[in-house]
């Protein structure tokens, strides 16, 4: 059975709530889970310490099952020390999108003309 740590949405609308829970990799985001091991609350501050609230044992537990947690919940459990730092890269974070290149484009285009209009009434 291929077992995941991930988030099991609750909280009514636009007020979301999770349970951070180790649960069948087949069953529904929010269906049937084994076991509760914590909460998630992101309308918290992030500096607030009931934002995240685990039971490190019986994660440290799961993992050792071989449960794999998803990318959210490995955050979770690398900034809690339970899981080595993974390096990610994402070399596209730094561009921007292709409308605002087109407008760095056009403004870039316009500082040229403005130049030689200014040179050529010199």
């Amino acid at each position: 059975m291929a077992m995941k740590i991930r988030l099991a949405r609750g909280g009514s609308k636009k007020r979301p709530f999770y349970r951070i829970v180790a649960a069948d990799s087949r069953m529904a985001r929010d269906g049937r889970f084994i076991e509760k091991l914590g909460t998630y609350n992101p309308l918290l501050p992030k500096d607030s310490e009931e934002r995240v609230k685990m039971d490190l044992e019986a994660v440290k537990a799961w993992l050792a099952k071989g449960a794999q947690p998803t990318d959210r919940v490995a955050r979770m459990l690398e900034a809690a020390g339970v899981l080595t730092k993974k390096e990610r890269s994402n070399p596209k974070k730094a561009v921007p999108g292709k409308k605002a290149q087109d407008r760095a484009e056009e403004k870039a285009a316009k500082a040229a003309e403005a130049a030689e209009a200014a040179a050529d009434a010199e």
